[in-house]
């Protein structure tokens, strides 16, 4: 059975064909299939996107279909920047922007107090068949926001975000140890299982 990612990120794709990459014949990105399409992303919830996704990539191609939704929510900031994380800083999406954003926001509420820079990523991914039926699972990491980058790899918050379990940031963790702990892998191993 041949699947396609809804999407054309590549760090995604990466990720995702390393943990259900033996789940497929081959998991394809759009632009493999030639299919030039941005899915509206207009529901409240992660689980809420990751299906729309799914389900408009799936209809459109015939495959099946892969989408993850994923972002940070971080506590001082109540939940932001949430489904809003890729675009936290506006259009086009820029991660640059987007951290520079965060940094921002939290320096502000620091000028009259301490304040709490626990945050978690969560990713949704969903799953959808031709058939109309589908499946989903979702993952969480915990973590803190730093004050400066730190690291050269990954991609998004990677730089700020200090995993616990890890000891490091994402930026400064292998893809190996990352897929051992993150949001996203959870979620795949997750409907790994299911599948």
């Amino acid at each position: 059975m041949k699947a396609v990612l809804a999407s054309n990120n590549a760090h995604k794709l990466q990720e995702i064909r390393a943990i259900l990459g033996d789940c497929f014949e081959h998991i394809y990105s759009l632009k493999e299939l030639g299919v030039d399409v941005e899915v509206e992303e207009n529901g409240k919830t992660f689980v809420q996107n990751a299906i729309i996704k799914a389900d408009t990539i799936c209809r459109l191609t015939g495959l099946v279909a892969i989408a993850d939704d994923s972002g940070l929510e971080v506590e001082a900031l109540d939940g932001q920047p949430g489904v809003y994380s890729a675009r936290f800083a506006g259009e086009p999406c820029n991660d640059d922007a987007n951290n520079a954003l965060l940094l921002d926001k939290l320096h502000s509420l620091e000028k009259n107090q301490p304040i709490n820079r626990k945050a978690r990523f969560v990713s949704v991914v969903a799953i959808c068949y031709p058939d109309g039926s589908g499946k989903y699972a979702e993952g969480f990491v915990e973590g803190t926001i730093l004050d400066e980058y730190r690291g050269d790899k990954g991609f998004g918050y990677d730089p700020l975000f200090y995993c616990n379990q890890l000891s490091k940031t994402f930026a400064e963790a292998s893809m190996e140890e990352k897929n051992t702990v993150s949001h996203r892998a959870m979620a795949l191993q997750r409907l790994r299982e299911m599948l």
